[in-house]
C-alpha cells in the first residue's frame, strides 16, 4: 500500500511515523512534509489547500490511501475532490469538516443527538455577546466560530478580557459563541469513523495555556500525555456510546457521512460528561503520544474507515507504556514566532531510548551565511548555513517519549528537552505532572480507574519507603525520588535499590537470589573507592531507609549517556559470536585464529545500546556512537573505559579473578562533569572468571548466575526462545548461585560480606 499523507506538522510526522510500521504499507509520502518527515519519508512540494494540486499529484504517485491531517484542507473540499477522482480518503468530506468549521453548526448536531454539552448563546453583536456574558458568569468562555488552530477559545474570569475577545470575533464573522463554564479535568479521544461505524483510539489529555499551571494565552497544545491512570472505568465506552456514534448517525442522517477521524473534547464536570469541542482531524499534540502507542496497522486501519469497512477491523492493541509530549515553541509564541533560529542537538536527543524528535515549524536554511555552525557547538552569534535546521514557525517541535508510568516517560520526555537548544526557546515544565502526582480528582459521579497496565507490574515488588516515592521498576532496581520531588526528571538526587530479583535470557524470573542486592551494591561502593583516582561516581549516601539497608544508595541524578560502555580483555559471548562471523568485533579487526577465552591485547572498546525491558542490547560501531553523543564525547568515553577496565583487570587479578570484560555506564553533572553511575564491576555487569581454572578454547568457571543459566538451558526444559516464562529455580540452584555472588564479594574485597 501507498500512503499520501498532507500537511506539514508534528501530527503529520507522527502519522507517518505510525504508517511506517505498518507491514501493508510499503511507502509513505508526505506533502509538502517538513525538514523531520523528510528524513524518514519522501516529500512532495504543493499547496495542501489547492484541490486541484493534491489530486494531481495523488495521481501521479498512483497513491492508495489519502490521509488529510489538517483542519483548513478539510474545510476546503480536498477531500471531496479526491473521491471524486476514485481515491480513498481518511477525513471528511467540506460539509461533514463544518463540524469544527462552525461552533455554531457543532452545537446545533450535538442537540439534534442528545449529545450532552454546554449551555450555548450564539451572540451575533457585541451587546448580545456582553448580555450572554452577564448571564453566565464568571468564568467566561467564548469561542471563535470559525477556524483557528486551536487557539480561537478564551477561558478568562476577567470579562473586560472575554468581551474583547468576542468582539475581535465579531470582526472577522458574523457570530461568536458564548458558553458556560465546564469543570472538572478535560479528555481528548479520538474516534475513527467511516460514514456508519466508530472506533475509539486511546484517550488522551492536552495542555493548551502556554505557561506552566496553566497561566497566559491559548495554544495550538504546549503537551499531552497517554494514557489517563485517572480516567475513570467505561469512559472510552461511554464517549462512543453517548457522543461519537450519534453524532456520526446524525451527520449520515443529514446527507453527510462523517469519514475520517472525530475529535471529541470533553469535560468530566460534577453534573456529567460535557462535550467541549469537536474537531474533524487528529489532535494535536495528543496525536504524538497516542500513536506512538499504537501497536495495530495503522494503515490498514484507515483504508478500512475510507472504505466503510470498520466493522471488519478488530480491537485495538497498544503498548502498556505511558507516552509524554513536550511542545517546545519559538520566541513570542502564540504571537509572531521568532523564526531562523539554528535548532542545536537534534541528532543528540532523538537517539535517547524511546524518544523521538517529530519537527513543525522547522526549515533548512537556504541562505549562505558568515560561518560554520556544527550541531552542539556553541557560538556567541548563530548564522545559519545552507541545511542547517532552523525555527520556521510557532510550535516548532514535539518531544515524545514511552516509558513504564508517567514518572519514567516524563523524565525521559524532558530529558530529550533538554538537548535541544535555540534562542528563545520555550516549553512548559508541567505536562502530565499533576497526573503523575496523582492529584487529578472526579467527581464522585464517576466510577473508580481500571486497573494499571500489565507494564508496570514490577513496580508492585518494590517497597514503600518513608521520604521517598517509587517511580520506576527495571529488571533488577527500584528507583525512588523523594517525597518531596515533582518527578525524576527534575529530582536533585535519586535513591537507588538493588533488588534480589534475577534476569536471563531477557526474562526477569519469579525466583529471587537471596543477598544479591547486597552483593551488587557493596561491590559497586568498593569499586568505587578503588578507582576514585581515575573518575569520580554519582554515590552520595548509603544511609538509607532500613527496609533497603545494604542494597541502596543515595546518589547524584545524572543526565546518563545513551550507550553502554563496554571494554573487552577475552573473546567471548557476543564478542565471540561477532568474531567467528565476520573476523571482527563491532568493527574492529582481530588477528585471524583466535579462539574461545583468548586474551585482547590490548582490550577493546565495544559500546552498545540501552536496551528495553525485554529486549537485547544492541552492539554497535564507534562511528555509530560518535554519532549518537558527538566525536569529542565518544573518545573521552571510549578511552576512559579502557582505562578502567585496565585498572579493576589488575586489581582482580591479584585476588586470583580475571575480569574478562564488563560494562559501564556514565552520566554527566550539571557542571557537565562526566562521572560513573548506575553499578560498576559487579557479577552481573561483568564477567569474572576463576583465575585459577582458566584455560583458552573452553568455557570458563564464571561468579555469576552460570548456575542459572545452565539450569534454564538444561534440566529445566524450557526453551529460552519461547514466549513462556521460565519456570521457578529449584532450591539448589538458588543457593549455589548466591554462594557464587558471595564468593565473588569477598575474593574481591578481601572482607567478609556481611549477609
Amino acid at each position: 500500500m501507498k500512503v499520501l499523507v498532507i500537511g506539514s506538522g508534528s501530527r503529520e510526522h507522527a502519522l507517518v511515523l505510525a504508517l511506517s510500521r505498518d507491514p501493508q504499507v510499503d511507502a509513505v509520502i508526505a506533502a509538502p512534509g517538513n525538514p523531520g518527515i523528510a528524513a524518514i519519508a519522501h516529500t512532495e512540494a504543493v499547496d495542501m489547500n489547492d484541490s486541484t494540486a493534491v489530486t494531481a499529484l495523488a495521481e501521479t504517485l498512483d497513491v492508495d490511501l489519502v490521509v488529510i491531517g489538517p483542519e483548513a484542507p478539510l474545510v476546503a473540499g480536498v477531500a471531496d475532490a479526491l473521491r471524486e477522482s476514485s481515491f480513498p480518503v481518511f477525513g471528511p468530506s467540506s460539509e461533514a469538516a463544518v463540524l469544527e468549521g462552525s461552533k455554531a453548526f457543532a452545537k446545533e448536531v450535538m442537540e439534534s443527538a442528545n449529545v450532552p454539552t454546554a449551555r450555548t448563546v450564539v451572540a451575533y453583536t457585541s451587546e448580545e455577546a456582553a448580555a450572554a456574558l452577564d448571564d453566565f458568569g464568571a468564568p467566561y468562555v467564548v469561542k471563535a466560530d470559525g477556524l483557528a488552530a486551536g487557539k480561537g477559545v478564551v477561558v478568562t474570569s476577567d470579562r473586560a478580557e472575554a468581551l474583547t475577545h468576542a468582539s475581535s470575533c465579531l470582526e472577522v464573522s458574523d457570530r461568536v459563541v458564548i458558553e458556560d463554564y465546564l469543570d472538572g479535568p478535560e479528555v481528548s479521544l479520538f474516534v475513527l469513523c467511516d460514514g456508519q461505524h466508530t472506533l475509539p483510539l486511546a484517550p488522551a489529555q492536552d495542555f493548551k495555556r502556554i505557561g506552566d499551571g496553566d497561566t497566559g494565552p491559548n495554544t495550538g497544545g504546549m503537551g499531552a500525555y497517554s494514557p489517563l491512570p485517572w480516567i475513570p472505568a467505561g469512559t472510552v465506552e461511554n464517549i462512543v456510546n453517548a457522543v461519537a456514534q450519534p453524532v456520526v448517525d446524525e451527520m449520515t442522517r443529514r446527507g453527510t457521512p462523517f469519514v475520517g477521524l472525530l475529535y471529541c473534547g470533553l469535560a468530566l464536570t460534577s453534573k456529567g460528561m460535557r462535550v467541549v469541542e469537536f474537531n474533524v482531524r487528529f489532535g494535536d499534540p495528543e496525536t504524538q503520544s497516542v500513536l506512538s502507542r499504537l501497536r495495530s496497522p495503522l494503515g490498514q486501519t484507515m483504508l478500512a474507515a475510507a472504505e466503510g469497512r470498520l466493522d471488519e477491523v478488530g480491537e485495538l492493541d497498544w503498548d502498556p507504556r505511558t507516552s509524554v509530549t513536550v511542545v517546545m515553541a519559538a520566541e513570542n509564541y502564540p504571537n509572531t514566532p521568532r523564526t531562523g533560529d539554528i535548532i542545536r542537538g537534534l541528532n543528540t536527543a532523538d537517539g535517547l531510548d524511546d524518544v523521538h524528535i517529530l519537527h513543525a515549524g522547522t526549515a533548512r536554511a537556504t541562505d549562505t551565511g558568515a560561518g560554520f555552525a556544527p550541531e552542539d557547538t556553541v557560538i556567541s552569534e548563530d548564522v545559519a548555513e545552507t541545511g542547517d535546521i532552523v525555527t520556521a514557525g510557532g510550535r516548532v517541535l514535539s518531544v515524545v517519549s514511552l516509558g513504564t508510568g508517567l514518572h519514567e516517560a516524563r523524565a525521559k520526555a524532558y530529558a530529550a528537552v533538554a538537548e535541544v537548544k535555540w534562542d528563545g526557546e520555550q516549553h512548559r515544565t508541567d505536562i502530565a505532572e499533576v497526573a503523575a502526582r496523582g492529584q487529578i480528582t472526579v467527581a464522585d459521579i464517576y466510577p473508580a480507574p481500571e486497573e494499571a497496565p500489565a507494564a508496570a507490574a514490577l513496580d508492585s515488588t518494590a517497597p514503600e519507603l518513608p521520604g521517598w516515592t517509587h517511580v520506576y521498576s527495571g529488571k533488577v532496581r527500584d528507583l525512588y525520588i523523594p517525597d518531596t520531588a515533582a518527578d525524576a526528571a527534575s529530582a536533585k538526587q535519586l535513591l537507588m535499590v538493588a533488588s534480589d530479583r534475577i534476569s536471563a535470557y531477557d526474562w526477569v524470573l519469579d525466583s529471587e537470589i537471596p543477598d544479591k542486592g547486597k552483593v551488587l551494591t557493596g561491590l559497586s561502593l568498593w569499586w568505587f573507592d578503588q578507582l576514585s583516582e581515575v573518575i569520580g561516581n554519582h554515590v552520595i549516601s548509603s544511609d538509607v531507609p532500613e527496609a533497603v539497608a545494604g542494597r541502596g544508595l543515595i546518589v547524584k541524578n545524572l543526565s546518563m549517556l545513551p550507550i553502554e560502555c563496554v571494554a573487552r580483555g577475552y573473546l567471548t559471548g557476543s564478542g565471540m559470536a561477532d568474531y567467528k562471523a565476520t573476523g571482527s568485533v563491532c568493527g574492529i579487526q582481530l588477528p585471524a585464529g583466535l579462539i574461545e577465552a583468548d586474551r585482547l591485547e590490548p582490550a577493546i572498546f565495544t559500546p552498545a545500546t540501552k536496551a528495553d525491558l525485554g529486549d537485547h542490547d544492541e552492539n554497535v560501531s564507534f562511528a555509530q556512537i560518535a554519532e549518537t553523543i558527538g566525536t569529542e564525547a565518544a573518545e573521552k568515553v571510549r578511552d576512559l573505559t579502557i582505562e578502567i577496565y585496565q585498572k579493576a583487570e589488575s586489581i582482580a587479578r591479584e585476588r586470583g579473578i580475571i575480569l574478562a570484560d564488563t560494562k559501564f555506564e556514565f552520566g554527566t553533572l550539571p557542571d557537565g562533569t562526566l562521572v560513573l553511575g548506575d553499578e560498576v564491576l559487579t557479577p552481573d555487569s561483568s564477567r569474572f572468571w576463576d583465575a585459577a581454572s582458566y584455560e583458552s578454547g573452553q568455557p570458563q568457571a564464571s561468579f555469576d548466575k552460570q548456575f542459572v543459566r545452565d539450569w534454564l538451558t538444561g534440566e529445566s526444559g524450557w526453551d529460552t526462545s519461547s514466549d513462556t516464562p521460565p519456570p521457578p529455580l529449584p532450591a539448589e540452584v538458588v543457593e549455589k548461585t548466591r554462594a557464587r555472588y558471595i564468593e565473588a564479594f569477598e575474593k574481591l574485597t578481601g572482607q567478609k560480606f556481611p549477609g
